[in-house]
């Protein structure tokens, strides 16, 4: 008994024009929703603080650009520059710590035989399920022992410590990629760990670790909850705090200055992002294909 098959009708060559136009409208479209937000964040940072409320359009009906002046003016007596620069030193704190306390310890584990290691690296990764309000009140016990409440150590000494799993991970499994004949090599030519880590594995770990700094560096700019609970003194807030503080104790707040200074929180984050975006993409795909 035969069968015969009827071939598949391939899409007539009229309508594959249309099919992608509609394609792309509809790419646009929802685009266009993912946006709206941002698109209303900056237009609300020129508007008076009762059209804030009242007009819904992206739209403005009076345009005050006054809002950023008052933005820069600071809040509460703290400039703007002060918010910015205590916020920069945390997030670079943050970059140079994760940096150089995940690779070791990523190197560590991916490189060197120790006992216990595989239960180590388990207890690790079983720590990104582990909430961070489950470890706040220990972790706050423990600085307020040292005596490191109020300043900017609790913020940027953990950070030291190999304490984000998500990175130490993320550089386990790039080193994982990498030819072990690399570091045979350097044994032969007299390097020990350190040096073979140093010189041989750190140079080629660019693409994951130009990813840590990335994230590490909005996660940090963009952090609030530990920095509420670590800084006391308004000299020692951020830009996220600042923020807060337009917000006053009968719960009316300053709508146009804060957009304002919202929306300058907002551009050293994209330009961060901007500069290193074809890095970043790159170091996501080889970290996850490799290992």
């Amino acid at each position: 008994m035969t069968t015969t098959t009827t071939p598949a009708t391939a899409p007539s060559p009229a309508t594959a024009p249309l099919r992608g136009a509609l394609w792309h409208i509809v790419c646009v479209a929802i685009g266009l929703v993912l946006l709206y937000p941002v698109l209303w964040l900056l237009t609300a940072s020129v508007k008076s603080g009762t059209e804030i409320i009242s007009n819904l359009s992206p739209v403005p009906d009076v345009f005050t650009p006054g809002n950023y002046a008052e933005a820069a003016d600071g809040v509460s007596g703290i400039s703007l520059w002060r918010l910015f620069g205590n916020s920069l030193f945390i997030s670079v704190g943050a970059v140079v710590g994760n940096v150089l306390s995940c690779s070791l310890a990523a190197y560590a584990f991916a490189r060197l035989r120790f006992r216990g290691s595989g239960l180590y690296f388990a207890v690790m990764i079983g720590t990104l399920m582990l909430p961070l309000h489950v470890v706040l009140i220990p972790q706050y016990i423990i600085f307020q022992k040292l005596g490191m409440v109020g300043t900017f150590l609790p913020l940027i000494l953990p950070k030291f410590l190999a304490t984000e799993a998500f990175f130490v991970f993320l550089i386990v499994q790039f080193i994982r990629g990498l030819p072990r004949e690399l570091d045979e090599a350097a044994v032969l030519d007299g390097c020990g760990p350190y040096r073979t880590f140093w010189h041989v594995i750190m140079p080629l770990l660019k693409p994951a670790l130009v990813t840590t700094t990335i994230f590490s560096f909005i996660w940090s700019w963009n952090d609030f909850l530990p920095q509420l609970m670590y800084l006391a003194d308004p000299q020692t807030y951020t830009l996220q705090l600042g923020l807060r503080m337009f917000v006053d104790q009968t719960g009316s707040a300053a709508y146009g200055p804060m957009f304002a200074m919202s929306v300058l929180t907002l551009v050293p984050v994209l330009l961060f992002f901007l500069a290193f975006q074809r890095l970043l993409v790159e170091g996501v795909q080889t970290s996850g294909l490799k290992g």
